[in-house]
């Protein structure tokens, strides 16, 4: 389970941020810490604040960094040979102040593996500006130990100490790393286990971005596992629709050969609905349905992926397009230790204050970002937040109301839009 996720000078976060999963001491909704080796971890952190705040930066920032330590591999090489320098993923740093904008953005995660597995405590981060990664770290701490981690390797401009991997390993590393490459993403594609294992917790996670077009429409095309060759896969999609939109009593599939050559397939799915005049059906064209029933059709394979792998669902506007009691219906779903008997983890970006008040989050897992007049980020936790008077926010407090009205900040600055106001004459 991810503990926390670090990052610093990437978009609209100049400074450190950090979005912390570990449960606090609080009393409220006890049921939702989950206990791991000596730490007790979060499944759920919702993320708000006003339209252009920079909630959605922190989904970039750690798919940024997930998208990095699985594809660098292939960065870097000669100009013009088979890995071309133009591949590398530059970040993007805070461009608003001389000092961030050529220096080198900052990543890190702390994660720890499941009881099966040792309850082992990962910290794993790197650095990297335009020229490619300057520093990168990877130490880990056994359920046993007392605070103080072991390092595996740590990598600093030229130097680097691959103590704990195999020397013969560390040769292959060495003859193959590039500046835009990281140590763990070339150690998993040479099958060393130890980088491998780092590698494939990232590829464990699962991003959404609802509020872009292009990935909006991506999602709404891609079919759970097993959805076209099996029925008993049909018919939990079936149920899961059945929640919220009960209309939908079965689903057409054709699958249509559109190149005899290749052998290239398309896949047609109706919707099934009952008429209402007889027991006769009629079926639709799926991409024809609403536009919430296509998000919940694209959020289905996300849901499967990771509740079956225990990895992060990271979702940014989670509630678009959703009427706010699915989205509670999907944060239950990781709350519930019988849905999510594997611990995942959901993270979201969110405008719905309705979750505030209907007793489904604790304080530790409320979060805002708010934007200062000099275009900086900042990112907190209710259950830090001090009010005027210096007190602390209670668990008895109406989060939405207060939030609403402005109490905790991260909301816009509302003023009236004069603009359209008719000028009159003398």
């Amino acid at each position: 389970m991810l503990l926390q996720f670090n990052f610093k000078n990437f978009k609209s976060f100049r400074d450190d941020a950090t979005l912390d999963m570990t449960a606090t001491k609080i009393t409220e909704l006890s049921g939702h810490v989950i206990p791991i080796g000596n730490e007790k971890v979060l499944p759920v952190a919702s993320i708000y604040g006003a339209n252009a705040s920079g909630k959605s930066n922190i989904h970039e920032a750690f798919r940024y960094m997930a998208t990095y330590v699985v594809s660098s591999f292939s960065f870097g090489g000669d100009e013009g040979g088979r890995k071309n320098k133009s591949e590398f993923l530059k970040p993007t740093p805070f461009l608003f102040d001389n000092s961030t904008k050529d220096a080198e953005s900052s990543f890190e995660v702390y994660f720890i593996t499941s009881e099966d597995l040792g309850s082992k405590t990962y910290q794993y981060g790197f650095t990297v500006d335009q020229s490619g990664i300057q520093e990168e770290w990877l130490n880990y701490k056994s359920k046993s130990s007392r605070g103080n981690y072991t390092m595996i390797f740590s990598r600093k401009g030229e130097t680097l100490d691959m103590s704990g991997i195999a020397p013969k390993s560390q040769e292959n590393l060495k003859i193959a790393l590039e500046k835009e490459t990281l140590v763990v993403s070339l150690g998993a594609k040479l099958k060393i286990a130890k980088l491998k294992f780092i590698r494939d917790w990232f590829l464990g996670n699962e991003f959404a971005n609802f509020g872009h077009p292009i990935e909006n429409y991506f999602l709404s095309t891609q079919l759970p596992n097993g959805f076209i060759e099996q029925e008993a896969v049909q018919k939990k999609v079936l149920q899961y629709f059945s929640a919220f939109d009960p209309s939908i009593i079965g689903f057409n599939i054709e699958t249509v050969e559109t190149n005899d050559d290749n052998k290239v397939s398309k896949v047609h799915i109706d919707a099934v609905h009952a008429m209402t005049d007889s027991n006769q059906t009629a079926a639709i064209p799926l991409k024809l349905e609403s536009a919430g029933t296509l998000k919940m059709f694209a959020i289905y394979p996300l849901l499967q992926e990771v509740l079956e792998s225990g990895g992060v669902l990271c979702i940014d506007e989670l509630d678009a397009r959703l009427h706010p009691l699915l989205v509670r219906t999907i944060i239950i779903l990781f709350l519930d230790s019988e849905t999510n008997a594997n611990h995942a983890q959901l993270i979201f970006t969110t405008h719905d204050a309705f979750q505030l008040s209907s007793n489904i989050l604790r304080r530790d897992e409320v979060w805002f970002v708010e934007k200062s007049e000099s275009g900086i980020s900042s990112l907190y936790s209710l259950v830090d937040f001090v009010d005027e008077d210096g007190s602390k926010i209670r668990k008895d407090e109406n989060y939405e109301k207060n939030y609403l009205l402005g109490k905790y900040g991260a909301i816009p600055t509302m003023k009236a839009f004069d603009m359209f106001k008719e000028t009159l004459g003398d």
